[in-house]
This record gives C-alpha cells, sequence and structure tokens, in this order.
C-alpha cells in the first residue's frame, strides 16, 4: 500500500485505503430501510410504518463469495429454508417425496432434526440468516435461478432474506484465477460511490454491510465471508470485503461527530455494539493421491493465508511502533475476527471405504460433501449465539424448550474467544429419549445401550473426516494438524491407550492452540450428566494443555441428536496443509534464482519460525521485494495491468483516489510478517497457577 503524506485528522482517521464510506446518517437510514422492505414484505399495507419498525434484522448474515462460497450460501440458505417448511407442515405429500432426492446435505438436516409428521414435537432449526450472494460473474442471477433450487420450488421467491449482489458493470469475466485481479476488482466497486452504480440495490446492500455494520439501525451481529481460497475471485474479494467493512467499523469508533437529540436520530443512533466476522475458507487438495492438482490453486490459497497472517501480526501482536493515535490504529485492520479453515481434503477422507480404498467421485460430489460439512458447522455456532428474536415467535411454546437452560455465545463473547486461524472438529452420537417417562430418563445416564459415551464423541470429532452411518453427518475435523498416516497412526494409539492425550498433545495443532470454544447440542428432553460435561471438559484440557481461554455453549432443542462442535484457535496455522501453502506460494511468487525449484526455501522456512532469532538478511538473500503476479497467470502481466487500471481510472474519476495494482501487490515485508505470526504461535506456552503463600511451612502445626 502506498503511504499518504496528509496530517492526521482530528477526529476521522487517514483514508488509507480509500474505501467509499457513506458519511451521511439520513442516507444510510434510507438504505439500510430499503433493504428491509424487501427483506421483510409487508403484505398489508394497514400500520405499514408499525409493523416495519417491529422488524429486526437477522442476527447473522453468511456472504457467499464466488462460485463456491455462493454456492455453499446458497445451500445454507435452501437448509433452513427447508427446515422450517418442514416444521410448519406447508409442503404435500407429492413435492416432499420429491425431495428425497436431494443430495446429502438436506438428508443429513432431515434425520437431525426429525423432519417428519409423525412426531408430535419437533426439534427444529428456525434460524433464517441474511445471505448476500456476489461474484464477479454477469450470469451469477442466472446461475442460481436455474439450479435445482430455482426449478423445484418457490425457494428463491419465498426466501426473501437472500439478495444476490449483481456487481457485472464493474467486470462481468471473472477475475481469471488470479487473486490479485479479484481483489483489486473488489477495490474498485468498494472504492466507487455507491450513488453512481446503475444497479439501485447495491447502495442498499453497501449500506448494510459496510455503512451500518455495529449499529442501532442495523441489529445483524455476525457475518461469515464464504469462499474458496484457490480460486480468484472468491480468493481476491473476501479479504478486500472484510476489510472495508472492518475499516468502516473501526472508523466508527473515532468518530466523535455531535448527533441530533431529534427522535428519528435518537430511535435510530449510532449506538455501537460488537460484531463478530469470520472468514470461512475452503483449502485446495495438497495430498489426493489419484490427482495432481494444479499448482495455481496452491499458490493462490497461499497468497490468502499470508495476507492474513500478516495483517493478524499487524492487528494482535506487533507494537514495537505502538503509539495511540486513531492512524496507527485504522492501519492495523485485518479483514476478519477470525478464518475458519476447511480442507477440501477432508471429503477425499469421508470417501475412504472400510479397507482404505477410495471410491470413485466427481467434482460436483465433493462439493456437495464440502457443502454439507461447513452447513454442519454453520448451523452449531448460530444456534450457540441465536438471540430469541432469530426464531419463530411460536418456537418455544410449540417445542416446549426452557430457554433459561442454554448457555450461549453472544457476538462479544466470539470476539474475544476467537481470533486468526481456526479449525473445527465436530461430531454427533443418537440418544433415544422418546417414549420415556420422567424416572426412565434418568436411567439414561445408568451404564446400558442408551448411555452417551462421550469419551468416544470426543474421538470422533478429531478424528480423520468419515461418514456417521447413522446419522448421516460427515464429523471429524477440519484441518489435519500432520500428514494423513502419520495422523491415523497417532489416532490408533490414543484409542488404544484408552483416550491418553500423551499420543497427541505433542502436536503443535493441539499443544500452542491458545483457546476453545466447544459448543455442545442436546436434544430438548435430554439432560447432559455433569460426569459426561467433566469427562468433556477432562479430554479438552488434556489434549490442549496451553490454552488460556476455554469457552462453551450449550444449546437445547435445536437438533434431535447431541453434537459437539469444538473451534481450535492460532495453532492450525501449524499444520502441515498450512505450512505448505504458504511455502508454495512465497517460493513461486517471491524467490530468486534456483529457490524457486529446489528445497533449501523450505528447509529454511522451518528454520526461520524454529530458530530463536529470525535472520530477516537470510530472508532477504532469497527473496524478491514485491510478488510476481505473472508467475500465477503465465502471461504478459505488464500488459494485463494497464488494462485493469484503465477500468479503475473510468469507474472512479477522482485523481486522489487511484491506486495501481502495484500498490496491492504483497511484499518481502509481508511474507516476513506472516513468518514473525508463526513464531508467535510456535512459542505460545503458559505457566500454570501456583499457590502464593505468606504463610511458612514451619507456622504449620
Amino acid at each position: 500500500m502506498s503511504k499518504m503524506d496528509n496530517p492526521i485528522p482530528n477526529t476521522v482517521p487517514e483514508e488509507r485505503y480509500l474505501y467509499f464510506t457513506e458519511r451521511d446518517l439520513t442516507k444510510i437510514l434510507e438504505n439500510v430501510d430499503a433493504l428491509r422492505s424487501s427483506v421483510f414484505p409487508i403484505v398489508n399495507a394497514e400500520n405499514e410504518i408499525a409493523a416495519r419498525r417491529q422488524q429486526n434484522f437477522p442476527s447473522v448474515c453468511l456472504i457467499g463469495l464466488g462460485r463456491c462460497g455462493s454456492n455453499i450460501a446458497l445451500d445454507v440458505a435452501s437448509l433452513v429454508y427447508n427446515a422450517r417448511n418442514f416444521y410448519l407442515n406447508e409442503f404435500e405429500n407429492e413435492e416432499r417425496e420429491n425431495r428425497e432426492q436431494e443430495h446429502r446435505p438436506l438428508r443429513w438436516i432431515k434425520r437431525s432434526l426429525h423432519l417428519s409428521n409423525n412426531e408430535n414435537v419437533k426439534p427444529v432449526f428456525l434460524i433464517e440468516p441474511l445471505v448476500m450472494l456476489g461474484d464477479l460473474d454477469k450470469d451469477i442471477e442466472g446461475r442460481v435461478r436455474f439450479s435445482n433450487k430455482g426449478e423445484k420450488n418457490s425457494f428463491l421467491k419465498e426466501y426473501t432474506k437472500m439478495k444476490i449482489m449483481d456487481l457485472s458493470e464493474v467486470h462481468a469475466g471473472g477475475a481469471g484465477n488470479a487473486p490479485i485481479l479479484g481483489q483489486y476488482l473488489a477495490r474498485i466497486i468498494l472504492n466507487k460511490d455507491t450513488q453512481r452504480f446503475a444497479n439501485k440495490e447495491w447502495k442498499n446492500i453497501h449500506s448494510y454491510l459496510i455503512d451500518s455494520c455495529g449499529i442501532k439501525a442495523n441489529q445483524s451481529r455476525l457475518y461469515f465471508y464464504i469462499f474458496s481460497a484457490g480460486g480468484g475471485t472468491g480468493s481476491g474479494m473476501a479479504s478486500e470485503f472484510g476489510l472495508a467493512q472492518q475499516y468502516a467499523y473501526m472508523s466508527k469508533t473515532f468518530e466523535t461527530r455531535p448527533l441530533s437529540e431529534s427522535d428519528d436520530n435518537r430511535g435510530h443512533s449510532f449506538v455501537f455494539e460488537p460484531i463478530f466476522t469470520s472468514g470461512i475458507c475452503i483449502l485446495p487438495n495438497i495430498s489426493d493421491h489419484g490427482v495432481e492438482m494444479s499448482e495455481a490453486l496452491h499458490i493462490n490459497a497461499g497468497r490468502l493465508l499470508c495476507k492474513y497472517m500478516a495483517e493478524e501480526w499487524d492487528f494482535s501482536y506487533n507494537f514495537d511502533k505502538e503509539d495511540s493515535n486513531n492512524t496507527s490504529a485504522m492501519h492495523r485492520i485485518r479483514p476478519w475476527n477470525a478464518m475458519m479453515l476447511i480442507s477440501n481434503d477432508i471429503m477425499r477422507y469421508a470417501e475412504e471405504t472400510d479397507d482404505d480404498g477410495i471410491q470413485s467421485i466427481d467434482v460436483n460430489a465433493m462439493e456437495k460433501h464440502a457443502n454439507q460439512y461447513i452447513s454442519q458447522q454453520i448451523f452449531n455456532i448460530l444456534t450457540a449465539q441465536a438471540v430469541t428474536t432469530d426464531y419463530d415467535e411460536n418456537y418455544f411454546r410449540r417445542a416446549g424448550i426452557d430457554i433459561g437452560e442454554t448457555i450461549r455465545l453472544d457476538a462479544n463473547d466470539l470476539f474475544m474467544s476467537l481470533a486468526g486461524p481456526v479449525a473445527l472438529a465436530y461430531a454427533e452420537s443418537v440418544v433415544n429419549t422418546e417414549n420415556l417417562s420422567g424416572v426412565d430418563k434418568i436411567k439414561l445416564f445408568d451404564k446400558g445401550a442408551n448411555e452417551l459415551d462421550i469419551n468416544d464423541l470426543f474421538f470422533r470429532s478429531i478424528d480423520l473426516p468419515h461418514f456417521n452411518k447413522v446419522t448421516q453427518a460427515i464429523e471429524g475435523i477440519s484441518l489435519l494438524p500432520i500428514e494423513s498416516s502419520r495422523y491415523r497412526k497417532r489416532l490408533k494409539e490414543y484409542l488404544k491407550s484408552g483416550y491418553d492425550a500423551k499420543h497427541l498433545k505433542d502436536l503443535h495443532f493441539f499443544k500452542n492452540c491458545s483457546s476453545i470454544v466447544s459448543i455442545i447440542s442436546l436434544p430438548k428432553d435430554y439432560k447432559l450428566s455433569y460426569m459426561d460435561l467433566n469427562r468433556l471438559k477432562s479430554n479438552l484440557n488434556t489434549l490442549f494443555p496451553n490454552t488460556t481461554l476455554k469457552r462453551y455453549a450449550l444449546v437445547i432443542g435445536a437438533s434431535a441428536n447431541v453434537s459437539l462442535t469444538t473451534l481450535i484457535v492460532k495453532s492450525p496455522c501449524l499444520s502441515d496443509d498450512f505450512l505448505t501453502l504458504i511455502v508454495a506460494y512465497i517460493k513461486r511468487c517471491f524467490a530468486k534464482n534456483n529457490y524457486r525449484f529446489d528445497e533449501k526455501l523450505d528447509q529454511a522456512m522451518v528454520d526461520f519460525i524454529r530458530a530463536e532469532e529470525f535472520d530477516e538478511n537470510a530472508l532477504d538473500s532469497m527473496l524478491e521485494e514485491y510478488e510476481n503476479p505473472a508467475k500465477i497467470l503465465d502471461t504478459n502481466w505488464y500488459a494485463i495491468k494497464p488494462m485493469y487500471e484503465k477500468k479503475y481510472r473510468e469507474l472512479i474519476r477522482e485523481k486522489e483516489k487511484f491506486v495501481s495494482i502495484n500498490d496491492i501487490r504483497l511484499s518481502r515485508n509481508n511474507v516476513k510478517k506472516a513468518i514473525k505470526y508463526l513464531r508467535e504461535i510456535y512459542r505460545h506456552k503458559i505457566s500454570k497457577t501456583q499457590v502464593i503463600s505468606l504463610n511458612n511451612d514451619e507456622d504449620d502445626f
């Protein structure tokens, strides 16, 4: 990024990023209300103003970017829509039979939520997130509309909480599998005045996502950006959209402008609330023995991870030149509070047969499996933080759930607990609570066939990904700590020893984890015994010996099964896959001469992380100062660069807002910051609390 020499203003931080943010409060509120009107259409015009005031935006928003991200977000929207309709018995038998042919994610949610007519009380997920779909493809709306979800039912028409971000007037042909082009096009979109877009809906979406995030008029507090790290569009756009939102949010903390005391402003003022944002990042296959993956996918993913860690280093740890002025804080923003990592390799492991053979599986099936796994995780995170206004108003009464028994996580809990790279572990078990009297339910805690094996549940959550044949869920860990054959061997020893953590806890993935968040979901009529809870906590304590913070959420009535989701914070950046992708990018786009081809740089990266002192001069001797995008594009970069910069000048006429593609290249300094972040996590440890006493031993009687 180029530095700016403007003097620092007293109230508003230096406009380093040049993101357009609407400053007029009245316009922001008008745009947000316009979006609200389309999300919550009023059927009866009588008392329209009063009805509009009662409608809050969902507490959660999913932003699917690129083909992969938009498909997954569309899947989640379809699942929650169908869940509501099943619960309210709005489908006829014939339509229900047609949906039996749907792919695994829908079968999973139907089983998980017991969506059938023969049950008196059905647990159900009734949170309907706001869903935004964005792609640099002019045909995104057609792709969505003519998908199976658009053809088979009225989902697209009735799910008014889903909006398509049509950005084709800026660019209609994708990013050519080059993240730097996706990032640059996103920069054009986000730096341009929203009033100058031909698409009139964009200013409303922009005001919702960026201008109003965290204020009273916009009730959404959790934002999940879903994208593929290996592509060009999602990988490039996602972090830029995240940075624009964080920039607008952080800017509000430094604003000191007085607000009018009129009734309108008092009702919709910028009352500041914490928000939590997370990237949900799909990493490409690395170790698929049957197919040689495109190197570009690895390089693209490595660029995203390198960029994110450099930004995380600045935000969380880089206090060498810390000062308290607003400009310093604004230069430390990162795109999301956390980035959840899900490897596409998990789908390959899930397809392995009992004899360790790998079935033949096509790309579409792989994507559906990935969609299901991600949907499961989103469901559990959303239910753990959901507020009562997210649910159907009759839900708790119909389900007979005591909301007082739940332990939820709000946006601030997640904000404080989750930061940096995050991996997920997931498993679920069936427990029988049907047709039991109160006395019989107590017997569930006795030894017997219906007893929940909490140790087995925990083990399956950290196992290699696999299908649970009973629940149809995909279980296991989202990113392997080490190479699969080595990890499989460790797991066998862990299981054989009776869950002795000594076989796993020395892996950096577990040993260097700074915090964990565990979400336990229970059926309505099932009570988790204190012994099971203690066993779960004991497993977590022994496997993650150096966690500073452990948070728990208890969700009741959102699932028919007992499920466990554990979010593992920061240490996933030390996993084999994570490091492999970063080094692949650095070697291809930064390395000088033969360092691009031999193993010297690979070993040097390991040494840079492990060594007591970071030898920055040694790194300088191996790397060029800036990344070379041509190494990804495999074409004449110098001919492509002016084409995109001309587009920027034509769409954003203010000369002072021009940004060159050179300004968004990653530099050797970004690589150094990423390594410093890895070094910080590699050295993470805690000291156990020691009893301090003023009394000497001789004082004892």
